[in-house]
């Protein structure tokens, strides 16, 4: 109780001393000033950040991509070269294709990007797009007997369903029930 006296007859003693509360006001509106400064500089460096990461999300994959499109532009140039040569020209030239194909893969991988296997499996519509079916009596219904482009999934999302060509029974054959 004692402490509540000094400490109003503190305040007291301030409120009498307008250039004491005038100084304190003019030293508390600085700190808010600086605050509020403060605030807008944390806002606006983490919009910079943000900014960048949408830029510069992928530059990763790009970099790893880059050395893919360097073998691919040598093959096609190796491919130019080859014409009317012989078959060990055309063997040198797959072989450089198959290992592009391979980098390509890797680059991905390191991404998380994988390609989903799909022929033979049975049609999933979450995971592939049927393009047409096909009358096939050596494959069950509904199998995938044909893919016209891989599926890939990024990370544990899907990034594009397999395009695929799906078994169905031929016309004419009896169905059991």
């Amino acid at each position: 109780m004692a402490e509540n006296m000094n400490e109003a007859e503190s305040i007291d003693a301030e409120a009498a001393d307008p250039a004491a509360l005038q100084a304190e006001n003019t030293s508390l509106q600085d700190r808010l000033m600086r605050a509020l400064a403060e605030t807008e500089n944390v806002r606006r460096r983490g919009e910079r950040g943000i900014e960048d990461a949408r830029k510069f999300a992928v530059q990763g994959l790009a970099a790893a991509l880059l050395p893919v499109a360097d073998n691919l532009g040598r093959a096609v140039a190796a491919a130019k070269g080859a014409q009317g040569s012989g078959p060990a020209a055309h063997a040198s030239l797959l072989e450089g294709v198959d290992a592009t194909e391979r980098m390509l893969t890797a680059a991905l991988e390191r991404f998380g990007i994988h390609r989903m296997p799909a022929l033979g499996t049975p049609f999933d519509p979450k995971a592939h797009e049927a393009m047409r079916e096909i009358e096939d009596a050596t494959h069950t219904p509904g199998t995938v007997v044909d893919v016209m482009e891989d599926g890939f999934t990024l990370h544990d999302r899907l990034l594009r369903p397999a395009r695929v060509s799906v078994a169905k029974e031929p016309a004419g054959v009896a169905q059991t029930v």
